[in-house]
């Protein structure tokens, strides 16, 4: 009968590395509970001190005039004088020392051996010199004074402050621990960086990041600084102090930050901006002290610090005036560290934001971050490269190509080919598939983009008819507007919270926009708003996001662009947008201007749309009837169903497509030639032969 090793399965399914929750100990409270007991004992047992019989006045008057004193001790916090007499003298008192003894005390031999209760030691001194007068100076007997504090005594005064700091101790060091109550409270402002070095050293390096080949360069100089100083002094070249790397959430500015934690062989300090942010005044501050103390003492060594922007936005903005701003006083402790009047070299800060327009001028200067690193969404050959990383892992079809999943995933960061990549996996295993095949990367990137498919929102044959017409109002004014982006894919499948369709484009990888283009684009953008319009006569509700984002951008035209004739070439965009311009740097006059400017360009875009639509109207039907019985088309069914683009240059997508083509019939004709190239002997040897065979032929 086979053994039940279901607990060591479970238990090899975690690495051996992995943290696990920290279980508290229960025997600490049991030794806790025995120390007191022992230390009660012991303070019972102690406090039992000798029990000494108290004499008259008159018999220690007989005590010094008989000289039988051999010690006489005066205890000023207790009014009490301690008598121990001479050897000679003790068989006179044994029976009243043998008393004593009977009592359970200790030998009587040592003393001393009786008390006398006194007013104070001043008049018991000057009684004793009295009863001493006709006593030779060198016979008599000479009092000490001392005080004397017993067991409960102490406990009562100093002890009892020993004690409360004692308890304190446990409470926060050792019953707490490092998340418990008041864990770690003295400690506060101690960095909470994590050193990265020897054995804990980050596995990632360069080989894990692609995409970034221009960021991974720069980067990569500082790597070899640390490795190969001596390259760069030689030439009078000084390593730069730090690495700003700044782009949009997702791109993989951690990422690269863990690879040159892994590729530089130093010393490596990882925290985050609000490892400086404390409730208590002066802590981040401290932090940052303490953090560079460290660093120093393992320089060379590198300090990364994620989400800068959380300690180090521009001073004075949101400040209340007279208040102390902590956070200001955290910057300006990282502005001296960085680069200040006594800054050790051999650290190099980097630092990761997703807002640089919000740091401080003076942490951005030259000194202090060298240089910024953009780190910006991937291109499509960018995207390839981080597909072919992700897809390492995966067991794939023979249909998945990257090449293919790059050019219909425009516009995705690291961060969301990672989630595609494993969403894929996630769906082939609940449909128990051995591969993971291309329709499972679809039904991902429709995930990803759109949000979770909704079985279950079940919409009425006229509101599907309804976002059919919709969805092709965009499709077929993105195909016949010369400067707009085509798409790549359209769906009408419910998805997300509210989106009952979608169409997706790829854009081309451009910074500058004419007017034109922009213009193209709303048209686009209106174009199933102006389907509804054409086909039914009535609009819906379902075109809000279109008219959002047309409204943003007719406005940025008009305002910020100047691409208006009217209002001309004025900009009223305040690009470092200060929080102190309150009002509006324009007239209600301009105002009211821009108001009508903006609805004139939108409302001529939808004129124009509506016109191109009814002249195409035939083509919007067959795509809307199309989308209806399959529910997803992509850019190839739309060529297929309205004919190719009436425009010579190709789309994106086609572009793309196209250059992979070529690039793989320039690599066969490569393998040909050189598949001539190596049969030199064969052709020499049938030489003659086919000579003689063209000559028989003339």
């Amino acid at each position: 009968m086979a053994e039940n090793n279901s607990g060591d399965n479970r238990q090899s399914d975690f690495p051996k590395n992995s943290r696990r929750p920290n279980v508290p100990s229960g025997g600490f409270q049991g030794w806790l509970v025995v120390a007191l007991i022992i230390a009660l004992v012991s303070i019972y047992f102690l406090s039992k001190t000798r029990v000494l019989k108290t004499i008259e006045p008159l018999q220690f008057e007989q005590m010094v005039l008989h000289k039988e004193i051999a010690k006489l001790t005066i205890i000023k916090n207790k009014d009490i004088a301690e008598i121990t007499l001479k050897k000679e003298a003790l068989p006179k008192y044994k029976s009243e020392l043998g008393d004593q003894q009977g009592n359970g005390v200790m030998s009587q031999n040592s003393g001393p051996h009786f008390e006398l209760p006194i007013n104070s030691a001043f008049s018991f001194e000057t009684e004793l010199n009295d009863l001493q007068k006709d006593i030779p100076r060198e016979q008599r007997i000479h009092a000490t004074s001392e005080e004397r504090t017993g067991i409960f005594e102490f406990l009562m005064g100093p002890g009892l402050l020993i004690l409360m700091f004692v308890g304190i101790y446990f409470m926060f060091f050792r019953m707490g621990g490092a998340g418990g109550p008041g864990g770690q409270i003295f400690n506060i402002g101690r960095s909470r960086a994590t050193l990265f070095d020897g054995e804990a050293k980050v596995k990632i390096t360069f080989n894990d990041v692609a995409g970034l080949d221009e960021a991974k360069e720069e980067i990569q100089e500082i790597v070899e600084f640390l490795k190969n100083p001596k390259k760069f002094t030689d030439l009078g070249g000084k390593i730069p102090k730090g690495a700003l790397l700044v782009g949009p959430p997702g791109t993989g500015k951690t990422l690269l930050a863990k690879a040159v934690a892994g590729e530089a062989g130093v010393p490596f300090f990882s925290l985050s901006g609000s490892d400086f942010v404390e409730m208590f005044v002066g802590v981040g501050a401290a932090r940052v002290r303490d953090l560079f103390k460290q660093a120093k003492e393992k320089a060379p060594c590198i300090i990364f610090i994620d989400e800068i922007d959380a300690v180090g936005r521009s001073r004075g903005r949101g400040a209340m005036p007279g208040a102390n701003d902590e956070r200001e006083n955290t910057l300006n402790s990282l502005l001296v560290e960085m680069d200040g009047f006594a800054t050790d070299s051999g650290i190099i800060i980097m630092a990761a934001t997703n807002r640089p327009d919000v740091l401080d001028s003076a942490l951005l200067r030259p000194g202090r971050f060298d240089r910024q690193i953009s780190v910006d969404k991937p291109d499509i050959v960018g995207r390839e490269a981080i597909f072919k990383v992700h897809l390492k892992p995966l067991k794939l079809a023979a249909d998945v190509d990257p090449k293919e999943l790059s050019a219909q995933t425009p516009g995705f960061a690291g961060a969301e080919i990672a989630n595609v990549c494993n969403e894929a996996a996630l769906i082939a295993a609940r449909r128990n598939k051995t591969a993971v095949d291309m329709k499972d990367f679809q039904e991902a990137m429709d995930r990803v983009i759109g949000g979770l498919e909704k079985k279950n929102k079940l919409i009425s044959p006229e509101e599907k008819k309804i976002v059919a017409y919709h969805e092709a109002g965009h499709a077929i004014a993105g195909w016949f507007l010369e400067h707009a982006n085509p798409l790549v894919k359209v769906t009408i499948v419910p998805r997300g919270i509210a989106a009952l369709g979608y169409a997706q484009y790829l854009p081309k990888e451009q910074f500058l926009y004419r007017t034109e283009q922009l213009i193209d684009e709303m048209c686009v953008t209106l174009g199933g708003r102006a389907a509804e319009d054409i086909i039914f006569g009535k609009i819906s509700t379902g075109a809000q996001n279109d008219l959002e984002r047309i409204t943003k951008l007719a406005y940025s035209m008009v305002t910020i662009y100047g691409m208006n004739d009217k209002l001309g070439n004025i900009s009223y965009y305040d690009s470092k947008g200060s929080e102190y311009n309150f009002n509006k740097p324009y007239s209600e006059t301009t105002a009211r201007e821009i108001d009508v400017e903006v609805r004139q360009i939108i409302q001529t875009a939808y004129q124009r749309t509506v016109d191109l639509l009814s002249d195409k109207r035939e083509k919007l039907e067959i795509l809307a009837q199309e989308l209806l019985k399959k529910e997803v088309l992509f850019q190839s069914d739309l060529e297929r169903l309205v004919g190719p683009r009436p425009f010579e240059q190709l789309t994106t997508y086609q572009e793309f497509i196209k250059g992979e083509e070529e690039k793989e019939k320039a690599l066969e004709r490569q393998k040909e030639q050189e598949a001539e190239q190596e049969q030199p002997s064969a052709s020499e040897t049938t030489s003659v032969d086919s000579t003689d065979t063209e000559d028989t032929l003339a």
